[in-house]
């Protein structure tokens, strides 16, 4: 990271990732303030270097998010979340795949927080999409109809989870292979 910033600057791309990859290592040992420290740094610099719609921008915005999670900080999950799920929409479209993913994390989190109703639109809407855009098939598409089916257990309507659980075996066994 140091000679990252000697070389590049200290608001360089590269010495931004470089420090957002530590944040990320710290996170992921479970050093969270630490990660915190660093992902507001990396945050507040690309908003003002970058701008607010720029790509890694909204992904160290994520990461953020996560290590907040981890914090159970779920107020500002979830305001951090809908930020970046509304700049890709009005950047990237509502269809567009990172848009989507967006609003499946936003969607998870009203989950955590037993928001379930906010959760199913948001995840039906998600499952949709998904399938139009994508394809029944592909891995996201599996993954939205599996984050449903969670939201439905989690609610109690086992017949409803437990239909769409079975669809995401049968359908992964079709696409993988037995």
């Amino acid at each position: 990271m140091e000679i990252s910033s000697r070389v590049l600057g200290q608001e360089h791309l590269s010495t931004l990732n470089s420090i957002g990859n530590l944040a990320y290592t710290l996170c992921s040992q479970g050093r969270l303030n630490e990660a915190e420290v660093l992902e507001v740094h990396v945050m507040e610099t690309a908003k003002r270097v970058l701008g607010q719609e720029y790509h890694y921008t909204l992904i160290i915005m994520g990461n953020l998010a996560v290590t907040y999670l981890k914090q159970e900080r779920l107020k500002q999950v979830g305001e951090l979340e809908m930020q970046v799920m509304e700049t890709r929409k009005r950047v990237l479209g509502e269809e567009h795949p990172h848009t989507l993913t967006s609003m499946g994390t936003l969607a998870s989190t009203y989950r955590s927080q037993g928001r379930w109703k906010e959760a199913e639109v948001l995840e039906v809407h998600v499952l949709e999409t998904f399938g139009r855009v994508l394809g029944q098939e592909h891995p996201s598409t599996i993954a939205s109809i599996s984050n449903l089916a969670s939201t439905y257990r989690e609610q109690g309507r086992w017949m409803k989870a437990g239909e769409l659980f079975l669809q995401v075996i049968e359908t992964r066994k079709k696409v993988l292979g037995q």
